[in-house]
Parts: structure tokens; sequence; C-alpha cells
């Protein structure tokens, strides 16, 4: 037996059941980066003494563009698929992948630069949440390279047997992917630039 609503909307929402539950998820992700950012405002504006270290904004800007090019491609992968082009959604979800991988090395480099500078999470409040922020944001990037993985891999099957399911899985995770993005280009004005 076939769950109902996972191609067809469902009568009382009009989502189909994974954006609904995509969307539940995201309102979660929202309240928890909410918290961080509102802890950061607190702590920046309460503190008269509050240091701030200069960031490599160059670098960041960099991860800013690949994440905003990460998007277009996700989307144009999608598309693919519902045009029916398997081939379209392969070559861009590969592009999204290997974008994703550069935003963690740029990431990567960018850290190990500031461990090099003796700055590290224990070093001050601000360094603290510069590393729990953008390190959460680090780690939803790896959760969203391990689903694309899947579904260039073995979740690709899918396409065979059931294209309108794996069309619908593909833009769940476009519509993660575009949150984890959208918190980035929060992130990058809050602890770059102001």
């Amino acid at each position: 037996m076939e769950i109902p609503y996972t191609v067809e909307p469902r009568p009382d929402t009009g989502l189909y059941n994974a954006k609904l539950g995509i969307w539940l998820f995201l309102a979660s992700e929202v309240m928890l980066f909410g918290a961080l950012f509102s802890s950061y405002v607190l702590l920046r504006t309460g503190n008269p003494n509050w240091v701030q270290h200069p960031m490599n904004v160059p670098m960041a800007t960099l991860n800013t563009m690949i994440l905003i090019s990460s998007s277009v491609t996700v989307i144009l992968a999608w598309a693919g698929l519902r045009m029916k082009n398997f081939a379209q959604f392969r070559k861009y979800g590969i592009l999204t992948l290997l974008l994703s991988f550069g935003f963690m090395v740029v990431k990567g480099i960018e850290y190990n630069a500031e461990f090099e500078l003796g700055l590290f999470p224990w070093t001050d409040n601000y360094m603290a949440v510069y590393f729990t922020m953008t390190g959460l944001h680090g780690l939803h990037v790896i959760g969203g390279i391990v689903v694309l993985g899947y579904l260039l891999g073995p979740g690709a099957k899918m396409w065979k047997t059931k294209p309108e399911q794996f069309t619908n899985r593909v833009e769940t995770f476009g519509l993660y992917w575009h949150f984890v993005d959208l918190v980035w280009i929060f992130l990058f004005p809050s602890l770059y630039l102001l």
C-alpha cells in the first residue's frame, strides 16, 4: 500500500506531505537560528567592552558568491526534472555539490587562518558566537551535501519508478538549500561587516 499525498497535494493544506514536512522543519530551524542571532545582538549591545576581531571579508564574500550560485544551480537541477530532463538534473546537481564543497573548503581555510592568529571559540564572546553560528551553518551545509549526494547517487533510482515523487524530493531539498543560503546571507553582514 502506498502512502497518500506523496505526489498529489493534500486537500487540507494544498501541499504534498514532504513539502509540508520541510516547511515545519524549516520553521524549527528559523527558531534555532533566530535564538542565536538574538543572543548575538544581546551580547553585543549589552557589553560596552565588546571586542570584535577583524574577519576575512574577501573570503566571506567569496563564500557568499559560492552559496548564491549554488542556489541558482539547485533551481536549475529541479527545473531539469520538471522538464523530464534527468541529464540536466544530474549536471546542475553535481555543480551544486561542487559549490557546496567549495564553500566548506573556503570556510576551512578561513578557520585555519583564525586558529593561526590565536582566535578560538574560547578567546572571547565574539569568537564564541562566531564559531557557534558559522559552525552550525557549516553542519547544515554538510547535511545538504549528504542529502544531495544521496539524490544524485542511490536515490536517483527513484527517477525510473516514481519520477514525480523524486522531483518532489529534489524540490524539498531545494527549499532546505535555499534556507541554508539565506542563513548565510544574514550571517555574512552580521559577523563580517557590522
